[in-house]
């Protein structure tokens, strides 16, 4: 029989590789095939491939953190502590024969799209959209926190010990002063695993104390991420001081050099291409602005949810600071809303363009796009491209353009229709709604008007 097996303690220093150790002892004596991930402070070691996975009859799982299971839908798993494969790891493997088959969570949902685009991510923009992802809970925490503080007025946060000062302390004071090292954390840590948050972490902070702002925040993440990697790499400590190396040698040498590197190298530059940027969007107005509006509007429809659609909305992101609006981020999410509204209202006011599937998919859409989840779209795009994303990418176009026309500006990076309700998140908000309204018109009427009747 073929097993394979991942261990991991709190720590991730000692038990994880004792563990590890007694496994592959345990095997080699029971005769049996054995692969062991180990999930340490230096990273993951020995990962499983997917036909190491795929061949294995049994999985053991002996941890005392969270570990991802969702690859092991399907195969006999047995889940224990640590301390229990230490002691009696023969015993461990003689008691999973029995184990029960463990069945992953299984639904055709927009979620399982963007976990499958997650997982075929490769190279820099995997590691670009990790940071992504773990950012924007902080910016749009932030972002709705200082939209509520505007309810007592726009103003109203300069009056000491007020709540209105509250709400953007918290909002904007911690949770967007988090923005940036996040971002840079878990982009050295999509690099190098745990030992890349603190470097990235710390370079982060520093662009943002400097001004280097969002682009200082990602040259940080990859420059903190590959060093970690090379320092790994290049620096052998005996055995018995390996316990070193994720506590003290590689935070401390990887912190001193990304730091150093940021100070004097990098941090100028990307300052003022920073405050560069700022200037040249603030001063856009009229032609370059609507171009830009529908460029993006373009962008966020092509793939929806994809590379180029991720990139206009990281772009977006960027142009946020605390208790000011973007017209910028008010493009981005405003396009990205009406791929789903488009094609929703398209399978209400032309029925007989769509079969029944398509018909109660669109249910789902109006949903999807009023929050703001352009994968809404999907489904319609993959049954009939040639169509559907011309049409959904003419309204978002429109929509962009109009958003930026309109100088509507928008507080939050995310929320959808539901933060159209907080007074201050959105300025110019009636015309912001007319242009959202005015896409998905034109989308629904491009579909109307492309797609064959269905016999």
């Amino acid at each position: 029989m073929k097993y394979v097996a991942v261990t991991a303690c709190p720590t991730g220093i000692a038990h994880t590789y004792m563990a590890a150790e007694a496994l592959m002892l345990a095997a080699a004596e029971a005769k049996v095939d054995m692969k062991v991930e180990t999930r340490g402070s230096v990273g993951v070691e020995n990962e499983l491939t997917a036909k190491d996975i795929s061949d294995a009859d049994i999985v053991i799982i002996a941890a005392d953190t969270n570990v991802p299971k969702d690859r092991f839908a399907g195969k006999k798993l047995i889940e224990v502590s640590v301390s229990e494969a230490i002691k009696d790891a023969a015993a461990l493997i003689a008691k999973a024969k029995s184990a029960s088959v463990f069945m992953g969570k299984l639904s055709e949902s927009v979620d399982d799209i963007k976990s499958e685009r997650s997982f075929n991510r490769k190279g820099p923009y995997k590691h670009l959209m990790s940071g992504v992802s773990f950012m924007i809970p902080f910016v749009t925490a932030g972002g709705i926190l200082i939209a509520l503080s505007f309810i007592f007025g726009i103003e109203a946060f300069k009056e000491e010990g007020s709540l209105a000062a509250a709400l953007m302390t918290i909002g904007g004071g911690s949770a967007f002063a988090l923005m940036i090292p996040i971002f840079a954390g878990y982009i050295s840590y999509s690099i190098a695993d745990r030992p890349g948050l603190v470097p990235g972490m710390v370079g982060g902070m520093l662009a943002s104390s400097i001004g280097a702002g969002f682009l200082g925040g990602i040259i940080a993440g990859f420059l903190a991420g590959y060093t970690v990697e090379f320092l790994k790499k290049h620096i052998k400590l005996p055995k018995s001081m390996s316990g070193l190396m994720p506590v003290l040698v590689l935070p401390v040498l990887s912190s001193l050099i990304v730091g150093l590197l940021m100070i004097y190298i990098i941090g100028g530059p990307a300052s003022s291409i920073n405050v560069g940027m700022s200037n040249w969007l603030s001063s856009m107005s009229g032609v370059n602005s609507i171009l830009l509006g529908l460029i993006i509007g373009l962008m966020m429809a092509f793939d929806m949810g994809g590379p180029v659609n991720k990139a206009a909305y990281t772009f977006g992101v960027g142009t946020l600071v605390a208790g000011q609006t973007s017209m910028v981020m008010a493009a981005v999410m405003a396009a990205g809303m009406v791929p789903p509204l488009g094609v929703a209202l398209a399978t209400v006011i032309a029925k007989n363009k769509f079969n029944k599937e398509e018909k109660e998919a669109g249910k789902a859409a109006w949903a999807l796009g009023a929050s703001f989840i352009t994968e809404g779209a999907i489904p319609f795009a993959a049954g009939d491209p040639i169509r559907v994303i011309p049409s959904i990418m003419a309204g978002a176009a429109v929509t962009g353009a109009l958003s930026m026309l309109f100088k509507s500006g928008l507080a939050v990076p995310h929320g959808g229709i539901f933060v159209l309700l907080i007074p201050g998140a959105v300025s110019n908000l009636f015309m912001y709604i007319v242009s959202i309204a005015v896409g998905t018109v034109v989308t629904a009427g491009a579909l109307t008007l492309l797609k064959k009747k269905v016999a």
